[in-house]
């Protein structure tokens, strides 16, 4: 583990390979798994707050999800994530494109300007978790099957995991952060 400011990050984002291959894996992380996208407590009333630019986004099923559910719920762990499709795993904000690849709606709406918010950091961050701590967020990756295209991908690229999430994360954490980040990356693989 390395430690920056308050985070303590794994050393699988400077080594294991990722580029997201959405042709390959048709957006399956934004259909598929037990519960919604993780949402931080302050991204609530952001996401209620975009809400009516982003239903023309949506597919109907999803609208009809939102209207009977919220934006979003607390799961069975306790945190609060994006509402599902019925008892799906799809998330109430995807669309499909002319390619059948699932989507943001969320994203869709920020990239035409609507909305100012660009998505769930936790959804820009993928395949990125954040734990957080007492006094500390773990930032850890988060190996899952559905996946493997981007490892492939990210292989025969040779991008690594803090490379291919260069911009959520200086969302999340700031430039000066990960400028460190970027030192502690070049130390690593030194070694």
């Amino acid at each position: 583990m390395i430690a920056i400011d308050n985070t303590l990050i794994s050393e699988d984002l400077f080594d294991k390979k990722f580029v997201c291959d959405l042709n390959a894996c048709k957006g399956a992380c934004c259909v598929a798994g037990d519960s919604g996208a993780p949402l931080d407590k302050d991204e609530l009333p952001l996401l209620e707050g975009v809400l009516e630019a982003v239903k023309p986004y949506m597919v109907k099923k999803g609208v009809k999800a939102i209207e009977k559910h919220g934006a979003y719920v607390i799961d069975s762990d306790g945190d609060y994530t994006t509402t599902l499709v019925s008892d799906k795993a799809e998330c109430a904000f995807v669309y499909f494109d002319e390619k059948k690849i699932a989507k943001c709606a969320i994203e869709k709406a920020y990239e035409e300007g609507k909305i100012k918010w660009k998505k769930p950091i936790s959804c820009h961050l993928y395949p990125i978790r954040i734990s957080k701590n007492k006094g500390y967020d773990a930032v850890n990756y988060d190996k899952w099957d559905v996946c493997a295209p981007a490892c492939v991908c990210g292989k025969k690229l040779d991008v690594p995991v803090y490379k291919f999430l260069k911009d959520p994360l200086i969302r999340k954490y700031g430039k000066a952060w990960f400028k460190q980040l970027e030192k502690s990356a070049e130390l690593f693989l030194k070694k």
